[in-house]
Parts: structure tokens; C-alpha cells; sequence
């Protein structure tokens, strides 16, 4: 069985992009990047919105990262290994590889798939995450706070949403990055 895993870089104001939808300031150096990698190398499915697939994409095509550091080319093969789900209404078709598309986020669906999973399954993008954390289906947390406060624009967490938390690790980087990592206390 898997764990619906919601990670996010965010602003210590607790933002994923500014009111331009910028997030260069979030760009991982190559120590985080590295954690990072660690981390989603046991996934074996991203759960996407839209906007977060599209940035994401990205990684789908070798030759966006063939001149890239060492890092960057292992998280690219991280990605390509991994399944992907993306929820949307507007986009007419996926081009990457082992990717589907479903039109509706259905909780109970979602539920099932990750408890029929035989690897741990992330969420990306804060509004579809706030659809699974509103359906109390995420079970960790993990939050990159940058050194860094935006003052507004995209959050990373949902209103009014409560719940209880556990500290499971964290990690201080060198360029000021802090990592989080919360279990869901049911």
C-alpha cells in the first residue's frame, strides 16, 4: 500500500509562485536538488493539475537537460520512470509518456489508487492538492521553505482545512532552505 505525499517549495510566507506567478526564487541549488531527488525517486505516480503538468513536462524530453548538471539528468529519469495522472477540464490531450488524463478528481478513486499502490504516490500543484487535503487523503507533508517572503500570490495550503501533524524530520541546507516532513496524525 502506498502514501498520498504532498510536496511543495515554498516562500516562508507560504507561497509556491508570487502575484506574477513567478517562482524563480524557488529553484532548487544542487544540495537541495539532490534531497529532492531522494525523495522522489520511490514514486511510482504524480498526481497533477494542469498548470503543474506543464511545467512539469518539461522533464519528458532528454535533450531539455543533456547539458544540465549531473542532478538534473537523474531527476529527469526519476520523472520518465514514474507514472502520471493529470486532472484536467481544459486540456485536450497529454504528450508524455506513461501519462493519462482524467477530467474529474474523484477522492474515492484516488483513495483506491493509492491504496492499491505498490509505491508511494505524489500530488503536485496547490489546488489539486487542496482537493486530496480537503478529502483528508494525504498522509506526509513535505514543505521546502525558501529563504525567501513573496508577500502574496499562489499558497501552497488551503483554507480551512485543520490537522493534526507529526514532525518527522527536517533539514537545514546551506543557501537557507529549510525541509519539512509531517505525517498526518489520525
Amino acid at each position: 500500500m502506498g502514501q498520498l505525499i504532498y510536496s511543495a517549495i515554498t516562500s516562508l510566507d507560504g507561497y509556491v509562485a508570487d502575484e506574477q506567478g513567478n517562482f524563480d526564487w524557488s529553484a532548487p541549488d544542487e544540495e537541495v536538488h539532490t534531497f529532492v531527488n531522494e525523495l522522489e525517486r520511490p514514486i511510482g505516480t504524480y498526481l497533477y493539475g494542469r498548470a503543474m503538468y506543464e511545467v512539469m513536462r518539461f522533464w519528458a524530453v532528454p535533450e531539455n537537460v543533456v547539458d544540465e548538471p549531473a542532478v538534473m539528468r537523474d531527476y529527469a529519469q526519476i520523472w520518465r520512470a514514474a507514472d502520471k495522472v493529470v486532472y484536467s477540464r481544459t486540456l485536450a490531450a497529454v504528450e508524455t509518456a506513461r501519462t493519462r488524463l482524467e477530467r474529474d478528481f474523484d477522492p474515492e478513486q484516488v483513495r483506491q489508487l493509492v491504496h492499491s499502490a505498490n509505491h508511494d504516490v505524489s500530488i503536485g500543484g496547490p489546488h489539486l492538492a487542496a482537493e486530496a487535503i480537503r478529502a483528508r487523503l494525504v498522509d506526509h507533508y513535505h514543505q521546502f521553505l525558501s529563504p525567501v517572503a513573496v508577500g502574496g500570490g499562489n499558497r501552497a495550503w488551503p483554507d480551512g482545512v485543520r490537522a493534526s501533524l507529526e514532525l518527522m524530520n527536517e533539514r537545514r541546507f546551506r543557501n537557507g532552505v529549510v525541509h519539512l516532513h509531517y505525517r498526518v496524525v489520525r
